[in-house]
């Protein structure tokens, strides 16, 4: 039976949550065990051996501390609350338990040194954070030290910061500049050791990360005029000169592990060019969509430009040092009574002016789609194109694979429309054909999937294989999160329908968003110019 218990708002502030003014419904058996427990140690510098505990948890309503020693009674402390024990000189074992309000615990063992001798060999790093602005990381090490204090420099905060030895500690600074930092390591001597260094504090003017993936779209529905994932206007000019240097302002496509983006540096305004001639009719389109990634500045401004009626700008806010999703509505524009019929230019104009570097990609306008290519897939649309594509060909690239009219209406499959998916001579074992999904698919439709496949012999395999495109890729670029399934033909030159149950393997997770589906004919074995014909990828119970 679940526990079900009416807790005050009162209750909720003092032990778990935070203020509430009425009543709340906690079902206690949803709580999970308590997380990241450890404790603060610190050891008063008087030879005394005085040694506080700060313990730290996430969902912890109680802790006990076991302090390692001939003590075996342990300290009950409340969250935010120390406790003090005197330990004779010596390292001990410690064990901090957290515990939740439905009783789960989680323990930790830390060690306790308590030293009489002053802090030897110590050792400092310090550094500026790869991905957060202003942002400096320290750790300290030291023979003997149980806990070290690290005064950060900045003006107005005089206050250190207390870490445990060999644990890193962060600060962020509020500029960028030229900082003192103070590190003094403590044990429970009465004589400390320090270390100082005038640090400079930077500003990360570059993004690590790339920019969220777009999703898949067909080609009716997007007009794309930078990056990766859909079909570019062609003959763009991203870097026009406009006079901009004289303004400070200077441009880049950069590189981020082979994912290459805009960037305009010191950004004052910046503009992108159709090829002469060229002007695209974006009143079908709904949104103008881009990812844009900053240190320093504010906000952009983003134009459209009408060869007929000039432009008008529609303003954003930015978040620093990671990547801002914009969307636009074409009707941002349209209100302000612009054109968009003949758009031929784009501008940008960065908030403060030439006061920062700027990082841009997936520049597209795009609309709702009419259809999607989703599960089941029939190939009888007549709105939809499916860019099958081939791979695992003898020289590694693509073998012929795309929809085309049925060549065999018999049996269970009188549709007019199959995918087609040749086999070449020589083809590599693994050589088949993908194909993007416009949308995850929804398992509560089933969680197995059943193809109508023609097969030339009996006895071929044919894997089914989904991924999550947008997922890490392992060293050979394919995405790491997937599901593979594999049926045997036991026909030839005929259509039968042939079942997966993604449930069978233990790799499947109705939790995952997959969005491809690849089709492997049989497998296992090397091309000999055979044909195999698929139709009717569909969900069952």
């Amino acid at each position: 039976m679940k526990k079900i218990k009416y807790i005050t708002s009162l209750i909720v502030a003092a032990m778990i949550f935070s203020c509430s003014t009425e009543n709340d419904l906690i079902d206690l058996d949803t709580l999970g065990a308590p997380t990241n427990i450890s404790a603060l140690t610190t050891v008063t510098q008087d030879n005394t051996g005085k040694v506080t505990f700060l313990p730290k948890g996430e969902g912890v309503t109680k802790y006990e501390i076991y302090f390692g020693d001939e003590t075996t009674t342990p300290a009950y402390v409340n969250p935010g609350a120390t406790v003090d024990h005197v330990y004779k000189e010596g390292t001990y074992n410690a064990k901090i338990v957290g515990t939740t309000l439905n009783g789960k615990r989680t323990e930790v063992t830390q060690q306790v040194v308590v030293s009489f001798k002053a802090p030897q060999n110590l050792v400092v790093t310090i550094e500026n954070d790869l991905a957060v602005s202003k942002k400096v990381n320290v750790v300290a090490t030291a023979d003997y030290a149980l806990f070290y204090d690290v005064y950060f420099g900045e003006a107005g905060k005089p206050d250190p910061i207390s870490v445990n030895n060999g644990e890193p500690v962060s600060y962020t600074y509020q500029n960028a500049g030229v900082y003192t930092i103070r590190v003094v390591s403590k044990s429970a001597a009465i004589q400390t050791t320090e270390f100082s260094q005038q640090f400079t504090v930077t500003v990360v003017n570059k993004p690590f990360t790339s920019a969220p993936t777009p999703p898949n779209r067909q080609a009716a529905d997007v007009i794309s005029i930078y990056g990766s994932k859909y079909t570019n206007v062609a003959g763009t000019n991203y870097f026009p000169d406009w006079g901009q240097a004289g303004q400070g302002s200077s441009w880049t496509e950069f590189d981020l592990n082979g994912d290459k983006m805009l960037n305009y540096i010191k950004l004052s305004y910046q503009g992108i060019a159709l090829a002469d001639g060229t002007t695209i009719d974006v009143s079908g389109m709904e949104f103008i969509h881009m990812d844009v990634w900053t240190a320093d500045l504010q906000k952009i401004e983003t134009s459209l430009i009408s060869k007929t009626n000039g432009e008008k700008p529609v303003v954003k806010d930015l978040t620093a040092n990671q990547w801002t999703s914009i969307d636009i509505p074409i009707s941002a524009f349209t209100s302000q009574g612009l054109t968009v019929a003949d758009i031929f230019q784009l501008k940008f104009v960065g908030t403060p002016w030439a006061g920062g570097s700027v990082f841009i990609d997936n520049i597209y306008f795009y609309k709702t789609p009419s259809a999607l290519i989703e599960m089941p897939i029939d190939f009888e649309s007549t709105t939809l194109t499916y860019p099958w594509a081939g791979f695992g060909a003898a020289d590694f690239g693509a073998i012929p694979a795309a929809v085309i009219d049925n060549p065999d209406k018999s049996g269970n499959n009188l549709s007019n429309k199959v995918v087609k998916i040749e086999k070449p001579s020589g083809a590599q074992v693994w050589a088949g054909a993908s194909l993007n999904l416009d949308a995850k698919v929804d398992f509560t439709k089933g969680t197995k999937v059943k193809v109508n496949v023609w097969s030339p012999k009996v006895g071929a395999k044919i894997l089914f294989k989904m991924e999550v495109s947008t997922s890490p890729k392992d060293g050979n670029g394919n995405p790491t999160v997937f599901v593979e399934i594999e049926a045997t033909t036991t026909v030839a030159n005929s259509w039968q329908v042939l079942t997966f149950d993604l449930t069978s393997s233990a790799a499947f997770n109705t939790a995952n968003a997959y969005d491809r589906v690849i089709l492997f004919p049989d497998f296992g074995v090397n091309g000999t110019g055979t044909t195999y014909y698929f139709d009717d990828i569909k969900q069952s119970n």
